[in-house]
């Protein structure tokens, strides 16, 4: 079987490693570089510069710990993009390494597909080349969405993808929208020095997350001087000369030297052949696919971003995946009830399954167990006692419907209770499984036994 893949991002690469273990001879076309958005312009470039906020933060609270140091700790804003690079060009090279080990073909330029079995790639040359092919999985992702109000200029007004090239920080930033990627980037600028003002029009900030945790979240946005305003808009930006004033819908003014945009992603569909062969599209572009992955078109699958679904690397992955073993002549689906999302804000966020608010509207009847961080010896000895634990389990059942934590390493620490849903366990299986101690984990089983009001470092209730 010949397999040909758009786009090599976590989607695209990883469906390209599956496909030739599964025996295909694979090809991916890719216009910029191995890994896509996710390593070079997304998830790896931000958590290398989160790296570096944390540690900058650590430093600065060394007196807490006993630690004495002598002078200043600053950042050096052209080291840290420095050590960013080196990081994602080792990513790409290690990439590029497994592909070739698994026989991967690889052919840089863009893709537009001509026919069901065949791409036309205009290579970075200049020169054409088409390329034949069996079957056809399209993985080319999203890129940061832009309407008019918010031109980018890549200087003043901002995208993430200009955000994690910053030449400088500015003394005074504005950041459209206090979803995921602009609360990453809050935490981020404000370490560096910048003073923060965040705009969103949701009643929270990170609003598709449970109630428990934005309402935590913003409480740790406060603490640490980062100025949210929620339920605004932006109506006007002006660009002068040294600052950016934006007007809100309030009738109020902010003026700043520099705004990032972060208002969401738009698909990348456009112009890579999808009419040309009849693939039907949503009203965002998104291209529509049923369980398998597989397009209205025979033999043409689509992956991860462009999907219109939601928009995590690691979905993108098991997406491909299961296209991979599908196009190959299988029969796989993905279980999107086990999702698990991290948020790499301070602190951390960690979600898998069903916010509580999405179990009332659904009419479930369920039981509800928290564990607040500072219950740990852990925490403390950490000095990371903020945040929480909370597990939403069904109530006749005891299977655990969703689970949400905010705190220090809640991105690792979610996984248990994702590997707990997906096998079908019980909260009770949670609690009686003996737990490390002092560790963090103790606090998903704290959060289990609670759920049964029967957690020991709780008071009684």
């Amino acid at each position: 079987m010949n397999i040909t893949i758009l786009g090599a991002g976590p989607g695209g690469y990883v469906t390209a490693i599956k496909a030739a273990q599964l025996g295909a001879e694979v090809t991916v076309i890719e216009e910029s570089e191995v890994g896509g958005t996710c390593l070079n312009r997304g998830c790896i470039p931000t958590k290398t510069l989160i790296a570096s906020a944390e540690l900058l933060h650590k430093i600065k609270k060394a007196k807490s710990f006993g630690l004495e140091f002598n002078g200043t700790v600053s950042p050096d804003i052209e080291k840290i993009v420095e050590r960013k690079n080196t990081v994602v060009s080792t990513q790409v090279k290690g990439i590029r390494g497994l592909l070739k080990s698994w026989g991967v073909n690889i052919i840089e330029g863009r893709g537009v597909i001509i026919d069901p079995k065949k791409i036309k790639v205009t290579l970075k040359s200049g020169a054409v080349e088409e390329v034949e092919t069996e079957r056809i999985i399209i993985a080319t992702g999203s890129k940061p969405a832009q309407i008019p109000i918010f031109p980018f200029d890549g200087k003043m007004i901002i995208s993430s993808d200009h955000a994690i090239n910053p030449e400088s920080v500015p003394r005074r930033l504005l950041i459209i929208g206090a979803g995921v990627i602009g609360c990453e980037f809050a935490f981020i600028y404000k370490e560096f020095g910048a003073e923060v003002t965040m705009v969103e029009m949701m009643p929270h900030a990170v609003s598709t997350e449970d109630e428990e945790i934005s309402e935590t979240l913003e409480r740790e946005l406060k603490k640490n001087k980062i100025k949210l305003m929620t339920g605004t808009s932006v109506d006007k930006v002006d660009v002068n000369d040294n600052s950016v004033i934006v007007t809100l819908s309030d009738g109020k003014s902010v003026e700043v030297e520099q705004v990032i945009v972060s208002i969401g992603r738009a698909v990348n569909t456009k112009d890579i052949g999808l009419e040309a062969i009849g693939v039907e599209t949503g009203q965002s572009g998104e291209i529509i696919v049923d369980s398998k992955m597989q397009t209205n078109v025979e033999g043409v699958y689509a992956i991860g971003d462009v999907t219109g679904g939601i928009m995590l690397a690691h979905l993108a992955s098991k997406e491909g995946m299961v296209a991979a073993e599908n196009a190959m002549g299988g029969s796989s689906e993905v279980n999107y009830d086990v999702i698990p999302a991290a948020i790499f804000t301070s602190p951390e966020i960690g979600s898998v399954g069903i916010r509580e608010k999405q179990a009332v509207e659904k009419g479930l009847k369920y039981r509800v167990g928290r564990f607040q961080f500072r219950g740990l010896g852990k925490s403390h000895a950490m000095g990371e006692i903020e945040g929480l634990i909370k597990i939403i389990a069904d109530e006749e059942t005891d299977k655990i419907l969703g689970a949400h934590i905010i705190g220090t390493h809640a991105s690792d620490l979610i996984h248990e209770i994702a590997v707990a849903m997906e096998n079908g366990l019980t909260t009770k299986d949670i609690a009686r499984t003996i737990h490390a101690h002092p560790t963090l984990s103790e606090g998903v089983m704290e959060a289990a036994e609670d759920v049964h009001d029967m957690a020991i470092h709780c008071p009684r209730k």
